[in-house]
């Protein structure tokens, strides 16, 4: 869309408003750009952009060095001539927010934080630190994760895969949803605009709207790693001779309400899962507790994360968390004849949305409340949430007081 008419009148102009305020040093130029590549001033950040490493990939110049130099005393020792673009870059704020409560700040402590190998065109900038603390204080950037290509689609292909091995627990992130963007067509295609979260997103983002094209592949992951553990359990010492477990062959993952029959047969290095009329030859050395599980499927390289839990075992894999079961083929049959479970009614309370500080009960026991009105304040990074009634209702209790901290889903307030 940029094209190097546009992209010269802009840095012209950028150069005029420094020269005009006798600049010397890096800052940034803010323009805003219409459909017909007309562009308007919108503000001059005189200071390192958060997106500074986007620019440093594409010319191969340390903007923090060059910042340093000219604060010495010293002159640049190039010219715009000498610049040149090459390739591709992108950058995805890793931030502590869950994308799928409204993008509400998470705090708490990094219990495990494990970024993306450097180097192959990946970047990542970051001051956290695993046993770390994310606390309600500050801004909720926790890490910037840069990417450089050839081009857009191998920029693309490489943030992918940088988010499927950015491993973050502890907190929720923002990285399903940026994954989740990156998979999107019209994001892929180039054509979009500032608007294009409002209109693809109206609604707001939830795991629904986090697509992938081969769900059946994670639910063979999710046997792969069930068939690793039995092998393990099997070699129990003191079975009876003659008694010892026999693996079956055949089993069924239980996932998104929907049940994957899988047959499996052993190969060299891992084993070959069929599922329907498709065949995952999966080879991987993967082991328990590792978080990444990274090997080939039909020889092509892949990388997820996965960790069991209870039953059942965690899979992320482009931003999309399932949470598969593998059972034996009779098992199976018999949870498909157990009821439903269903949810409890929280309806009568007020529930934090989110970690933070109580700053305001807007509210006293026995009030009578009207649909839209103010409940609760919340204070996180930076931000004041207001809590508002969905309903009108009467205040029965105020569970908490105004200057407590509170943790993910609290009761703040009951109502009758």
């Amino acid at each position: 869309f940029l094209d190097p008419a546009t992209r010269k009148a802009m840095g012209e102009q950028a150069v005029a408003l420094a020269k005009a305020v006798n600049y010397q040093s890096a800052g940034t130029v803010e323009f805003v750009v219409g459909a017909d590549k007309s562009f308007y001033f919108l503000e001059m950040n005189t200071r390192l952009q958060v997106e500074h490493p986007v620019t440093e990939l594409i010319t191969g110049l340390d903007l923090v060095e060059q910042m340093i130099r000219v604060a010495a005393g010293e002159k640049l020792s190039f010219t715009q001539d000498d610049l040149k673009i090459n390739g591709w870059s992108m950058e995805c704020r890793i931030n502590a927010e869950d994308p799928f409560r409204g993008f509400l700040p998470s705090t708490g402590r990094l219990v495990k934080f494990q970024p993306p190998a450097e180097g192959d065109g990946v970047r990542v900038d970051t001051g956290v630190y695993e046993g770390g603390e994310i606390s309600m204080f500050y801004d909720s950037m926790i890490a910037k994760l840069i990417v450089h290509g050839a081009n857009r689609e191998q920029a693309i292909e490489r943030m992918r895969d940088a988010l499927n091995g950015f491993v973050i627990r502890g907190i929720s992130s923002n990285i399903p949803f940026q994954a989740a963007l990156l998979q999107h067509p019209r994001f892929c295609s180039g054509n979009f605009n500032t608007g294009f979260i409002a209109e693809e997103y109206p609604q707001g983002f939830d795991a629904s709207m986090v697509p992938h094209d081969d769900p059946a592949l994670l639910a063979a992951i999710s046997a792969f790693a069930r068939l690793r553990y039995v092998d393990r359990a099997v070699q129990i010492e003191g079975q009876l001779a003659g008694h010892g477990r026999k693996v079956a062959s055949n089993w069924v993952v239980v996932m998104g309400g929907k049940q994957y029959p899988m047959a499996v047969e052993r190969i060299e290095g891992g084993m070959a899962i069929t599922h329907a009329d498709k065949t995952y030859r999966i080879v991987s050395d993967w082991c328990f507790g590792d978080l990444l599980f990274k090997g080939t499927v039909n020889g092509k390289p892949i990388c997820l994360q996965i960790e069991r839990r209870g039953l059942r075992y965690r899979i992320s894999h482009f931003g999309l968390q399932v949470e598969p079961m593998v059972m034996t083929v009779n098992a199976a049959y018999l949870l498909s004849l157990m009821p439903e479970k269903l949810p409890p009614d929280l309806s009568r309370f007020l529930l934090s949305p989110m970690p933070g500080l109580l700053r305001e009960v807007s509210v006293v026991e026995g009030q009578e409340v009207k649909a839209g009105e103010k409940l609760a304040v919340i204070e996180a990074m930076k931000m004041e949430n207001v809590l508002k009634a969905d309903s009108d209702v009467t205040v029965k209790k105020i569970v908490v007081k105004a200057g407590a901290s509170l943790s993910v889903d609290e009761v703040i307030i009951e109502f009758e």
